[in-house]
């Protein structure tokens, strides 16, 4: 089951009257009236509070122990609650920018008492990698350069990974379909049961029309490269992660990341 806050159809209008405790969405001819203090009015402006604080790069102001995180806060909540359940020995992330994701994934390494962090990426620069290197995190953390999802990078990372070490995947290098395809066939077969491989940022299937976004979006995403995997591999559910506490209506995620979580199987 894929995260299912409402997808962004481009049509509908919405008005938010705070006087009468209302919602109104407007699609074509079609009114729906909602309670503003409802579940599905929370879901649909929570889709329009995503789409315009990616437009106005909300998510590039965060950092995680002195790095840029180029990440949406709740993901990186919702990612954590997962590393504690399934602590894995090896956290692989493909897409490594100017390292805060890696620093995250580090940091929980070093709470939980295991674990170490593999990032990829085609180009590391020096800079980071320099900073990267003196952090107090730096022995938690290797980095590999070179195409992701390229034979020799691929096969690199398992020879990193020891047998019967669980291992996690993050897919965060490419925002094309075709290329998270490939990095889902490459790095899935690392995936131990229990634990996931995920393709972030399907969010860019409701970009299309933003400032910034491209019209392609709508086909050509990470979402999509995530769903058709799913429906070719039976050994992975795509599903979001039970929250470990839950308390009222609310079901699904505020995300970047719809239907990003495959869980491989026992």
């Amino acid at each position: 089951m894929r995260a299912r806050l409402p997808r962004y159809n481009g049509r509908v209008k919405i008005i938010i009257d705070t006087v009468a405790g209302s919602l109104t969405t407007v699609d074509g001819g079609s009114e729906r009236f909602l309670n503003l203090y409802s579940k599905a009015a929370f879901e649909a402006i929570s889709l329009q509070w995503v789409r315009v604080g990616w437009s106005l790069r909300y998510y590039h102001n965060f950092s995680w122990f002195g790095r840029p995180v180029l990440q949406l806060p709740e993901d990186l909540i919702r990612l954590q609650e997962v590393i504690y359940r399934v602590r894995p020995d090896v956290v692989v992330e493909t897409g490594v920018h100017r390292g805060g994701s890696l620093m995250f994934h580090a940091t929980l390494c070093r709470a939980l008492g295991k674990g170490r962090v593999i990032g990829v990426d085609l180009h590391i620069e020096e800079s980071t990698r320099a900073a990267i290197g003196k952090h107090e995190m730096a022995p938690y953390i290797s980095l590999v350069e070179g195409d992701s999802a390229s034979s020799e990078v691929v096969g690199r990372v398992a020879g990193m990974i020891r047998a019967g070490e669980s291992v996690l995947v993050i897919l965060d290098s490419g925002h094309t379909k075709d290329h998270v395809a490939r990095e889902l066939e490459c790095y899935s077969r690392f995936v131990t049961p229990g634990s996931y491989i995920i393709a972030t940022d399907g969010v860019m299937r409701d970009l299309a029309d933003v400032p910034g976004g491209q019209r392609g979006w709508v086909t050509d995403n990470p979402g999509a490269a995530a769903d058709e995997f799913a429906e070719r591999h039976p050994e992975f559910r795509q599903q979001q992660p039970a929250w470990l506490f839950h308390d009222g209506e609310l079901s699904e995620n505020v995300t970047y990341w719809p239907g990003a979580w495959l869980e491989r199987l026992g």
